[in-house]
């Protein structure tokens, strides 16, 4: 017998181990955009404190202002890095606000190492990227997420923006083997050109 395909719905439930943020009144706004909008969710996040999202197609400007009503309307708290000069002063505090975490390219230890630390002090994370890491069209992923959630001993969770059908499509949480040779096609099974803003940037 087949699984029974994702249920859809506006918000789905998001369990008490995720990390979360936000009050009555910011999922209210973000559940009047959603209407507005008219995109849906189709499956959930795991009840798990540690993981890592990864969001794809990544073909547009558009998908930074969809992450960021995903995000509010979930009510999660979602982590992305940033180059350290930009949480200087005087706007360093809404980078921050927003999940933020500033790291340093130039450091002895590189951004991945850096990352992985910043998972072992804390108590619950999610940290959100981009496995293609532009919106041009490249054949290959970048791979620093992949070892990051390997060094961190963490999940990864893919989620699709899919644009035609305005749908939030959120996989299961994968567990990474440590060869990326099998773990990277692996998790891009899970992304369609269709799904994209722009289809034509995105490599199967």
């Amino acid at each position: 017998m087949l699984p029974a395909p994702p249920v859809t719905t506006l918000i789905p439930p998001v369990g008490e181990n995720v990390h979360r943020r936000g009050n009555a009144l910011t999922r209210t706004i973000a559940r009047l955009m959603l209407r507005l909008t008219g995109w849906r969710f189709e499956g959930q996040l795991p009840n798990l404190h540690k993981f890592v999202i990864i969001v794809a197609p990544h073909t547009s400007n558009w998908d930074f202002p969809t992450g960021v009503q995903a995000m509010f309307a979930l009510g999660i708290r979602g982590t992305f890095l940033g180059k350290d000069t930009l949480f200087k002063p005087p706007f360093g505090f809404v980078f921050r606000w927003l999940g933020g975490i500033p790291v340093d390219r130039f450091s002895k230890n590189n951004v991945v190492d850096q990352t992985i630390a910043y998972f072992k002090a804390r108590e619950r994370m999610i940290l959100a990227l981009s496995p293609e890491g532009t919106r041009k069209r490249i054949e290959k992923w970048r791979t620093g997420f992949y070892w990051v959630a390997v060094g961190a001993g963490v999940p990864i969770v893919p989620v699709a923006f899919d644009f035609p059908r305005k749908r939030y499509v959120i996989h299961p949480p994968q567990q990474m083997t440590g060869d990326p040779a099998v773990d990277i096609p692996h998790l891009r099974s899970f992304f369609k050109a269709e799904q994209a803003c722009r289809p034509e940037h995105y490599v199967e």
